[in-house]
């Protein structure tokens, strides 16, 4: 009896199994939830895709910010070694200048300090002879003489 029972319920089972996957299988509600979940999919995707973009575009105008940024700075220490190079142009230009001049005040005042030698030197020269002219005249004029005599020139 176990048998039949089992035997029965085994072939229920079977009978009944072809409905149930017939009954288990897509409905027209499963199909349209699959086309709206598919369409909200496609709707994703194409957000996804306009945020991506968007990245893109943004990412674009930090890289040329940059290269602004850069260009702006390769600039701006073109000027400053510029002004660097013109400060050492003008330093240069002032050690030269005052080195010129000491240079050009030292040989006027040595000229100068030669030209006053020789003067003197043709001075105490003319000096010299005009006393040997003296000394000459003074056997001949006692007042001479004498007067010479009171300077410590004879």
């Amino acid at each position: 009896m176990k048998l039949r029972i089992m035997a029965m319920i085994l072939v229920w089972m079977m009978l009944l199994s072809p409905v149930c996957y017939a009954e288990s299988g897509f409905t027209q509600e499963d199909r349209d939830r699959l086309i709206r979940l598919e369409a909200t999919l496609q709707t994703f995707m194409q957000q996804v895709d306009k945020r991506f973009e968007q990245v893109d575009k943004r990412f674009e105008q930090m890289d040329k910010r940059i290269d602004d940024l850069r260009e702006d700075m390769n600039k701006r220490f073109e000027q400053m070694m510029t002004f660097l190079w013109i400060l050492a142009g003008i330093f240069t230009a002032l050690v030269a200048a005052v080195i010129g001049f000491a240079y050009w005040d030292r040989r006027t005042i040595i000229r100068k300090a030669k030209e006053e030698a020789m003067e003197e030197m043709k001075k105490e020269g003319l000096l010299r002879s005009i006393i040997q002219v003296l000394k000459e005249m003074a056997p001949d004029n006692p007042k001479l003489a004498e007067s010479l005599r009171k300077y410590n020139l004879l």
